[in-house]
């Protein structure tokens, strides 16, 4: 199997003393992915070894690969992807993905740390309360969206679907978004991958692009974090996340 030299270097600082995957079984697969994810799209940009794991990890999840996420989590925690991390990466999955197909996830991450010695439960993280999750959500929501459009969105809403607005301020953000951890403008780069990983929540993808955007993450960090995503989640929905970064944040 003909690696080239910076895929081989990369693969053994994540998998140190390991085989590719289907290098015995399907050499020639193994050899076109792995200098591809490991090589030609890793030289593109400056994205932390850290960061593009992380965001790979939360694409994943939504990707519903599990066995490639638990591969993958043993090769964070390897490089220094702290077990909190790893944590929040799944509890965020949780508003945008779904607990029905987070659960899983959740209990393979576990069983990872607890391998790696990890003694659970971990610190908390939460930063709220019952009383003021709403509040510190919908301040959060307004950093991350702009206040302009928080407001709009809820004026917008039917009398009868206003308590969907209630939930993204006290749930999706005041739960979630507010958890120490990550920092917001990770927590956005997670969002974003898992939004452009799932397919057909381009609506969604734009709104996180100038979410991104608000937190301090230009176009170019954006796509540093979609180059990474192609080699697990494919040309299709890394073409129409790219389509909906340019209609956003369009190259200048």
């Amino acid at each position: 199997m003909a690696l080239t030299e910076p895929a081989r270097k990369n693969h053994d600082e994540l998998f140190p003393g390991q085989l590719p995957a289907f290098a015995v079984t399907d050499p020639e697969l193994a050899e076109i992915f792995n200098n591809f994810a490991f090589d030609e799209t890793r030289g593109y940009g400056n994205l932390e070894t850290k960061t593009r794991l992380m965001v790979q990890l939360a694409s994943l999840i939504a990707c519903q690969a599990m066995g490639e996420f638990r591969t993958l989590l043993g090769a964070a925690l390897t490089v220094g992807v702290t077990p909190t991390q790893a944590k929040e990466i799944v509890y965020q999955a949780v508003p945008y993905v779904g607990m029905a197909k987070v659960s899983d996830f959740l209990h393979a991450t576990n069983e990872i740390l607890t391998n790696h010695g990890v003694e659970l439960p971990l610190a908390g993280q939460s930063s709220t309360t019952i009383a003021n999750r709403a509040e510190k959500g919908l301040a959060v929501q307004k950093v991350i969206a702009g206040a302009e459009r928080v407001g709009g969105m809820r004026a917008a809403a039917a009398e009868d679907e206003e308590h969907f607005q209630d939930y993204l301020a006290g749930n999706c953000f005041g739960d979630y978004l507010t958890r120490g951890g990550l920092d917001v403008a990770t927590r956005e780069l997670l969002t974003l991958s898992m939004l452009a990983s799932m397919g057909g929540c381009e609506a969604q993808v734009k709104g996180h692009v100038q979410g991104n955007l608000n937190v301090g993450n230009d176009r170019a960090r954006m796509l540093e974090v979609i180059t990474a995503l192609l080699p697990y989640i494919g040309y299709p929905r890394t073409l129409n996340a790219l389509r909906v970064l340019n209609e956003a944040a369009p190259a200048t």
